[in-house]
């Protein structure tokens, strides 16, 4: 006899390392419980031969022009969501770099008037948790500002799914720029809760985090870095619950963050 398939948690990513980054250890217990878990990642599309900042988002981490930026970053996250006990699932959507957006600063910004991705953005939301079903989605809540962030959370409220949400602060955005918050009065009346992580979902991440070798220098340094930084969690992982909590999940949730 067959036994049946666990419920599946679907993490809708912007780029190959957020969902990683901010509730990899999540990712790893739900797996570890039995749970499908899809780290399905929005922006991951291949652009031949990019130019000015698009390019240099790549130089500036010591890869010339002629390298699949996306490829490579495409592999990493394979190997990252391996780690996790995760399938990855890679979408056909571009970076903002490639949407018009020409500077750092304005991948902090507010969105581009003609920045269109949103509609079939929210189209392939809607797919995935079709064709998926979850019994939990997890997403990103922007911390930081950036605008791939902001699409994710503007497409995911047009689908309104009736699935419960994990909306997860951004690491290391939530660190280094929790100040930024744009989508701050979204978020506000949902509870905020913690999850507890042990020793081996920790470790998990951890590997799942240095598996993103083209961008541990740029955001952390190196591993020490990402050990640094990543201390400052204290073994959890903060989200705003949208929609009914799930008991078989209870016992994750420190006693402080029940009481929020």
């Amino acid at each position: 006899m067959t036994e049946a398939p666990g419920p599946v948690a679907l993490a809708l990513s912007p780029h190959l390392d957020d969902a990683a980054f901010s509730c990899g250890g999540t990712l790893a217990l739900l797996a570890r419980r039995g749970w499908r878990v899809v780290i399905a990642t929005l922006f991951t599309q291949s652009v031949p031969e990019p130019t000015g900042f698009a390019l240099a988002c790549q130089l500036d981490k010591g890869l010339g022009p002629e390298v699949d930026y996306m490829a490579l970053r495409r592999d990493e996250d394979a190997r990252s969501c391996a780690a996790l006990g995760a399938e990855p699932a890679w979408l056909p959507f571009q970076e903002a770099p490639h949407r018009g957006y020409g500077s750092a600063p304005e991948l902090f910004a507010a969105l581009r008037d003609d920045d269109a991705v949103g509609p079939a953005l929210t189209a392939a939301i809607a797919d995935l948790a079709a064709r998926h079903r979850p019994a939990l989605i997890l997403a990103t809540q922007a911390i930081g500002g950036h605008v791939d962030h902001v699409q994710v959370v503007r497409a995911l409220d047009a689908v309104a799914p009736s699935y419960p949400i994990l909306w997860w602060r951004d690491f290391p955005y939530s660190v280094k720029a929790a100040d930024r918050e744009p989508l701050r009065e979204r978020f506000a009346g949902l509870p905020e809760i913690e999850m507890t992580l042990d020793e081996a979902a920790l470790a998990a991440k951890r590997d799942a985090a240095l598996a993103y070798a083209s961008q541990l220098g740029f955001q952390f340094g190196d591993a020490a870095g990402w050990d640094r930084l990543a201390a400052s969690s204290d073994g959890r992982e903060r989200f705003r619950l949208q929609g009914a909590w799930l008991l078989d999940l209870a016992d994750l949730v420190s006693p402080m963050a029940a009481d929020a």
